[in-house]
């Protein structure tokens, strides 16, 4: 390689972000970068000139593995927008001002839809100030929703805790002889890919959740509560799933109907909760049962100890695959996983052009969604159980699983 790498992390972790990183930094070092540094806490601090040089963090084999087993993202994150260059040109002449004073020649951006945007920009500015530094996207985000990849790293391994965690909720559901409903709140703003993967719950030992609602189909307050009602009729004990982001044909979040001020970032997101125990408290009220709204919040994407060696292994690849491109002279791109066969289950790497993916959702086939709310399609199922198999155990230190940490202060 000639010059120096620089990599980041942006939005949202999961479980297996950072083994992307160590695909990267193991894979630069073996291709003959002199350096490779990482931005703190993504673009944001890289306009505050905060990086480091991982040469001085990460010493050996061993760490590069802990970094692989390591959940959240190593380097910080954040949820930064960068504008137009054509309206904020100062920005980008800060930004390459930088890039140029540490050597850089290739860029990489761990993340998901606004992390492509992010290197949609910064290619698009150096087209047109012609500079040979070369951006490549590295796919990254819980939610399975970025276009033309099949799935992305950190979906498969949220998956599994959800579904592993909905067969435990089920099992203490069934503890009391007497009528009970739980909703359990998944993520998933716009998509329902999460939620969908708590019916992977369902099999010989376990009936699954009873309803799965997500966000791709209005929901509609007074069915949910006839359809709990009727299935009380013949099982005591019910367990629901939910997406965070359920909305009414109005297109109001089910969660806004608890009417709580709710924060929003630059991207205009605003943070969701709640729906849980609005639907549960709803419950409650409305047909006299015991009702507990469970909320997985960020346990969804920080359970590395349930995370899947199929979402590490790709992880790593996505972030080696990345600096290859690179290599080829590609830049402007996102590194895409093609499955070419569920059994067995194959997939290769290839590169997309960035413009026809950021800033697009890809959303949950609604063939793949049963009508009447119990479950999802086996085409769903087929598609997210080759994610969620093997398992890679954390190196276990005094009982915990060993993770590792660059010096903050």
């Amino acid at each position: 390689m000639i010059g120096n790498v620089l990599v980041g992390q942006s939005g949202g972790p999961t479980a297996v972000i950072n083994s992307s990183l160590a695909g990267v930094y193991k894979t630069a070092k073996d291709q003959g970068a002199k350096k490779v540094y990482g931005m703190l806490y993504g673009i944001q601090g890289l306009l505050e000139e905060k990086y480091l040089d991982l040469d001085e963090h990460i010493h050996s084999d061993l760490e590069i593995e802990l970094l692989k087993r390591t959940p959240s993202s190593y380097l910080g994150s954040c949820r930064y927008k960068l504008p137009d260059f054509k309206e904020a040109s100062e920005t980008y002449e800060k930004i390459f001002d930088i890039l140029y004073k540490l050597d850089i020649q290739y860029f990489f951006y761990i993340g998901g839809n606004d992390s492509m945007d992010t290197i949609k920009k910064l290619s698009d500015y150096a087209y047109t100030i012609q500079s040979n530094i070369r951006f490549i996207g590295v796919p990254k985000t819980i939610d399975n929703d970025l276009e033309i990849t099949d799935h992305t790293p950190g979906y498969g391994s949220a998956a599994k805790f959800i579904a592993a965690t909905t067969k435990e909720i089920i099992r203490d559901s069934l503890v009391y002889d007497q009528k009970n409903v739980t909703i359990i709140e998944i993520m998933g703003r716009n998509v329902g890919w999460l939620t969908g993967a708590a019916a992977l719950a369902g099999g010989m030992d376990c009936d699954g959740p009873d309803l799965v609602y997500l966000p791709e189909m209005d929901f509609n307050l007074e069915e949910f509560i006839k359809k709990v009602e009727e299935l009380q009729k013949t099982k005591k004990a019910l367990v629901v799933a939910v997406s965070e982001g359920i909305r009414l044909s109005d297109g109001k979040y089910v969660c806004e109907l608890v009417g709580d001020v709710k924060y929003t970032d630059q991207f205009g997101h605003t943070l969701l909760s709640g729906s849980g125990k609005y639907l549960s408290n709803k419950i409650s009220t409305e047909l006299g049962c015991k009702s507990r709204g469970i909320e997985l919040n960020t346990l969804q994407r920080c359970a590395s100890h349930m995370a899947s060696l199929i979402d590490i292994t790709e992880a790593y690849q996505v972030g080696a695959a990345a600096v290859n491109a690179a290599l080829d002279g590609k830049t402007g791109e996102m590194i895409v996983i093609n499955r070419i066969s569920n059994q067995p289950y194959q997939c290769t790497n290839g590169t997309y052009d960035i413009h026809k993916i950021a800033n697009m959702e890809k959303k949950v086939p609604l063939n793949w969604i049963k009508e009447d709310n119990t479950g999802m399609s086996e085409e769903f199922m087929d598609y997210v159980k080759p994610l969620i198999q093997e398992e890679l155990t954390p190196i276990m230190i005094g009982g915990l699983p060993k993770h590792i940490n660059y010096n903050k202060y």
